[in-house]
């Protein structure tokens, strides 16, 4: 019997334990995972099971939510984070990690939080998530995926103002996002020789230089080299022609040059059930590809798909990795 997910809590003021519980709803009698969490937070849509340890969690499944306890700082207000509480989410993180490195989880699954509130509360210095399960992992780094049933992309610079993603898009970069995204998809979704198609920057990938050089100084030389290694790779191409229907088919993964490249075609595609991975970890990590909600936090409102995607494909990263 594999071990199961373990679901971090997230900002307990958002909607993420509504998500969770609903999330059991769903996935109760197919893919086992429990909720790291305060019992006081929860917000009691369903029956829940204390457990005390994860290999309680298979057997509790059928009859309630397992959680297993972590206690915070202060009760909580739903829509409204007290950085007094901000530690204990930091640390459900941690113990969500050493979890996963002790074999008695056998994935990360991590629901949203505040970032405001981890820095103003608990001096939090990761610009998010994904940097500090990096850290906490020691993998200097990391690479970040949206995938759906329909499109997987990568976005090679992300949280930046686009006038600063020409300054930040090196050769280096671009290289080793397309080294870690193809042993990812090799890996964790038992892809042999994945299929990479990678944008250019430009309109047009350039138009040969016409519309701006990047894809003709730079992008088209990494790609060759990379191809001289044995990648199933082709590009710099136009990203206005790379994302309908017939082009998908034609490969596994979309390598893209910036953020809204990436993120607009996938969220056109698949809103409500997209699934944030980070690939380059040595454990399974994926997430739900919203974020907290306070504006609908205890209104019965939140749409739980992402997280129902984000468990499930945990649960298969996971199985694909064992299956090595």
């Amino acid at each position: 019997m594999s071990a199961p997910v373990a679901l971090t809590c997230g900002e307990p003021a958002g909607v993420g334990l509504e998500i969770a519980e609903k999330a059991w709803s769903t996935l109760k009698g197919s893919v086992p995972f429990f909720l790291i969490a305060d019992p006081r937070h929860l917000v009691g849509s369903v029956p829940s099971v204390i457990i005390d340890t994860p290999q309680e969690a298979q057997a509790a499944m059928p009859h309630g939510i397992p959680v297993l306890p972590h206690q915070f700082a202060r009760e909580n207000t739903l829509g409204q984070a007290n950085p007094e509480n901000a530690q204990g989410v930091v640390d459900v993180i941690k113990r969500a990690v050493d979890l996963v490195k002790s074999g008695d989880a056998s994935a990360v699954c991590t629901n949203p939080i505040h970032k405001k509130a981890l820095k103003d509360g608990a001096g939090f210095a990761f610009p998010g998530h994904t940097e500090f399960l990096a850290h906490l992992a020691g993998v200097e780094r990391v690479v970040m995926m949206l995938a759906c049933d329909q499109l997987r992309v990568v976005p090679v610079t992300i949280h930046i103002a686009l006038a600063e993603v020409s300054k930040q898009l090196t050769p280096d970069l671009l290289a080793e996002t397309i080294r870690i995204t193809a042993a990812g998809l090799k890996r964790d979704f038992g892809i042999s020789a994945p299929r990479i198609a990678v944008a250019g920057l430009n309109p047009h990938a350039g138009e040969g230089g016409a519309m701006g050089g990047e894809e003709r100084d730079m992008i088209q030389a990494v790609l060759a080299s990379l191809a001289n290694e044995g990648h199933d790779i082709r590009g710099p191409l136009p990203a206005d022609t790379m994302f309908h229907a017939r082009a998908r088919v034609g490969y596994d993964v979309a390598v893209c040059m910036y953020h809204d490249q990436a993120l607009i075609p996938i969220k056109t595609l698949d809103f409500d059930r997209g699934v944030n991975v980070t690939l380059g970890l040595p454990f399974v990590r994926t997430s739900p590809d919203h974020g907290t909600a306070f504006d609908i936090a205890g209104k019965g409102m939140a749409e739980p798909s992402s997280l129902i995607e984000a468990l499930k494909l945990a649960h298969k990263m996971a199985a694909a990795r064992d299956n090595q």
